[in-house]
């Protein structure tokens, strides 16, 4: 039966993946002809897709392993307080979505730049691609992990699968390939956790039994952690969504301003389903098997806890995600060299064939970058939370403040950015994370005061959010 399911699972893994492969050099001859398709999908993507692939982007390995794997050593209840931050983040967005469409912009530090000036675009610029490629390390581990439970093959086999995947379909297809597969993956990934989820609690004796089955210490509303450890889980999510790059593009990619508000009521329903059937089957992991290593919970589970063919399915969406998840951050971070370093300082206007160009020869270098990262860190959830806290605290105070507060400066902006930064870089590898707390209890205060602080000693010659609006168009 485990031969039989191991072959299944290979031949429907690898055909999805060969779909995926397909539709992303079909979109790049018939879609992607200029710079602007390459990155924002020509600015044209209808509600549903815009729905698919901010969910899709959203929960990668960092839903899928690292958020099971963090279930699985902590308990369910701790899962809520990690995993929470994600729903909670997209109601914020609801009310800048519309605003971000109008904008259009390519890259974050484009928009920070007609509100804060050139200085904090080009730093910002730096900090995301710092944290952007941590993110799409961890996208290549995940996806190793599944392939390695699938197949049996080592993890750091299957990684370098997912790596060479992962690089492969940014390089051609760009946002488009990435936007539809992520539509389809969407709703394999629900469609296989409620058609698994039955099985899973009846394997486990219900609700009732999985309660009754589980280590008590991970029935705790803390898990055995202590409250700023489980802040420090919380908050890297909830910041990343809130200023994350990926969500802000899609934004912009919306065909206008109104599709772009309505997505995140999709996105927000999505998010939610998904984190509350992770937690249901993570949790019943282990119970149903509890010496396995924690990042790979849901890809036990879909391997052999459920039917071979949901299995198939859930395995074929998770990889899916994860491959989609690196492509799009891939493609954000190219964006970010691109857009913000290359073309913004260049001394003559660069002809867009050539910008297209240069997008796909930075998408390989950042991806090799990244693969070559993944191998210093112990684990997904150890890395997803480096890359996580790098963006919330260098970037999201500064994001925010653009957009709700009219009385942050160029300066202030620019403090923020950094102190965030940098001391993520001090607490996480000069201090080695004293007290065993992650790094965003750290730099995120200091971030935040930094940003009011400063703002509040120097002039703000800044404009205003409408402003923007008019700048932009």
């Amino acid at each position: 039966m485990e031969i039989m399911g191991n072959t299944v699972h290979i031949v429907v893994i690898m055909s999805y993946l060969l779909f995926m492969v397909v539709l992303g050099l079909y979109l790049s001859k018939r879609e992607v002809k200029t710079s602007e398709d390459f990155m924002l999908a020509g600015s044209r993507l209808p509600q549903f897709v815009l729905v698919g692939t901010l969910l899709a982007t959203w929960v990668g390995s960092g839903t899928v392993v690292g958020g099971a794997s963090f279930i699985y050593q902590y308990g369910p209840i701790a899962g809520i307080f990690n995993l929470i931050g994600g729903p909670i983040g997209v109601i914020v967005l609801y009310f800048i979505a519309d605003k971000a469409r109008v904008l259009k912009k390519h890259t974050i530090p484009e928009m920070l730049e007609i509100r804060y000036g050139s200085a904090v675009r080009l730093i910002a610029a730096i900090f995301i691609l710092l944290a952007y490629v941590g993110i799409v390390a961890y996208q290549f581990i995940g996806g190793g992990y599944v392939l390695s439970v699938t197949t049996g093959m080592p993890v750091e086999l299957g990684t370098i699968i997912s790596a060479v995947l992962v690089i492969f379909l940014a390089f051609t297809g760009g946002l488009f390939s990435v936007a539809y597969t992520d539509f389809v993956s969407s709703l394999l990934i629900v469609l296989g956790f409620l058609i698994g989820l039955p099985f899973v609690l009846m394997a486990v004796g219900g609700f009732s039994g999985m309660a009754e089955n589980l280590p008590e210490q991970t029935l705790s509303w803390t898990g055995g952690l202590t409250f700023p450890q489980i802040l420090g889980y919380f908050l890297p999510l909830f910041l990343l969504i809130l200023g994350d790059q990926n969500m802000y593009q899609r934004f912009a990619a919306a065909k206008d301003a109104k599709t772009a508000k309505r997505s995140t009521v999709g996105f927000f329903f999505g998010n939610l389903i998904v984190v509350g059937l992770t937690i249901i089957l993570a949790s019943s992991a282990i119970v149903l098997f509890p010496d396995i290593t924690a990042d790979t919970a849901i890809l036990t589970i879909a391997a052999n806890g459920v039917p071979v063919p949901v299995g198939a399915i859930i395995l074929s969406a998770a990889v899916a995600f994860i491959i989609t998840t690196g492509n799009s951050y891939l493609l954000s971070a190219s964006g970010n060299l691109v857009y913000d370093l290359y073309s913004r300082y260049s001394k003559k206007k660069i002809a867009d064939e050539k910008l297209l160009k240069f997008n796909r020869v930075t998408v390989v270098v950042l991806g090799v970058l990244a693969y070559s990262l993944g191998t210093f860190f112990p684990s997904v959830l150890a890395i997803q939370m480096y890359s996580y806290t790098m963006y919330g605290a260098a970037i999201t105070p500064a994001v925010l403040a653009s957009f709700l507060w009219k009385r942050a400066t160029p300066a202030g902006a620019m403090a923020s950015i950094a102190t965030g930064g940098l001391g993520t870089l001090l607490w996480e590898i000069g201090l080695d994370k004293p007290l065993d707390w992650n790094s965003v209890l750290f730099s995120l205060p200091i971030s935040i005061i930094t940003l009011v602080v400063v703002s509040l000693f120097t002039s703000n010659k800044t404009i205003s959010i409408d402003d923007m609006k008019k700048v932009s168009s």
